[in-house]
C-alpha cells in the first residue's frame, strides 16, 4: 500500500492500522515522492488525498494512470465536490472516500480492490 497525504495524522493513523493488519505500507506527504516510490517498487494500491500542495491527488492520479494504468487508486478528501468526484470518475479511480472516514470501511475497500486486482491478474495468466 502506498499512502499519499500531506496530513501527518492521517499518514500515521493509516500506517499504524495497516501495519497492525500485517500489510506492507509506505507513506509519503507528496505526489512527487509517491512517483519516485512507484518507480522503485511495486504496490498493490495507492491511497491518495485529493487536496495537497505541489501536486493534487487528481494530478497524481493522472500521472499514475500514464505510468501504471492498472494500478488501483482510492482517493480521499475532506473537501468533497461534484467536480472532484467527476474528475475521479474520469480517471477511473477505484473508490472516492470522504474524510473523516471509518478506517474499517477503508480497510474493507482496500481488501476488496486488491483482491479483485489479484484475481484479474491471475485470470490473465
Amino acid at each position: 500500500i502506498l499512502v499519499v497525504d500531506d496530513e501527518l495524522l492521517i499518514r500515521d493513523m493509516l500506517y499504524d492500522f495497516f501495519v497492525a493488519q500485517e500489510w506492507d505500507i509506505v507513506v509519503t506527504e507528496d505526489g512527487y515522492k509517491a512517483i519516485d516510490y512507484l518507480k522503485n517498487r511495486p504496490f498493490d494500491i495507492v491511497l491518495a488525498d485529493i487536496k495537497m500542495p505541489d501536486m493534487t491527488g487528481l494530478e497524481l492520479t493522472g500521472k499514475i494512470r500514464g505510468l501504471y494504468p492498472g494500478l488501483p487508486i482510492v482517493l480521499m478528501t475532506g473537501y468533497p465536490s461534484l467536480e472532484t468526484a467527476l474528475e475521479a470518475l474520469r480517471y477511473k479511480v477505484d473508490d472516492y472516500i470522504i474524510k473523516p472516514f471509518n478506517v474499517n470501511h477503508l480497510y474493507k475497500v482496500v481488501r476488496e480492490v486488491v483482491a479483485a486486482r489479484r484475481k484479474a491478474a491471475a485470470e490473465a495468466v
